[in-house]
């Protein structure tokens, strides 16, 4: 039987989490298969903030945001997935990046795709790995952790 995927746009992750602009660093999440991984999209514009000094002669999206938004797309699942079975949780905290790599610069007109897959959960620490992806192309890799606290 084929796995049924579902999606998430701007106003369902606006729910999910509680990041707001200009420190939402995803728009919309494709390809849900439940907790197990996901596929978050940002759309890279030249308008946004971070691009008047990183560089103002060459743009170049902050890596650090790339791995924030892998965490973003990823924490909105497990968000998503404890909806299902118990309590909103009050917070998500993002506690760990590992084996972080930056394969090539993302610019404004740029589509990033975070490809997140849970590699393990236990209660409420989650761990996913993630690759982003232009064009196809990979480039931003890391391994991140998130707690859930729902007291």
């Amino acid at each position: 039987m084929p796995t049924q995927l579902d999606t998430a746009d701007i106003l369902r992750i606006l729910e999910l989490l509680p990041h707001r602009y200009p420190f939402l660093l995803v728009d919309r999440i494709i390809e849900i298969d439940g907790d197990r991984s996901c596929i978050g999209i940002k759309n890279v514009t030249f308008n946004e903030p971070q691009f008047a000094g990183h560089f103002p002669t060459r743009p170049v999206f902050p890596g650090v945001y790339i791995i924030e938004g892998m965490a973003q797309t990823a924490g909105a699942i497990c968000v998503a997935a404890t909806l299902a079975t118990k309590a909103r949780p009050k917070q998500v905290y993002f506690m760990t990046i590992d084996k972080a790599k930056f394969r090539k610069p993302v610019q404004p007109g740029d589509v990033i795709e975070y490809h997140m897959r849970k590699t393990n959960n236990r209660r409420n620490m989650w761990w996913f790995f993630g690759e982003a992806k232009v064009n196809g192309v990979v480039v931003a890799e890391a391994e991140v952790s998130a707690m859930l606290v729902t007291e």
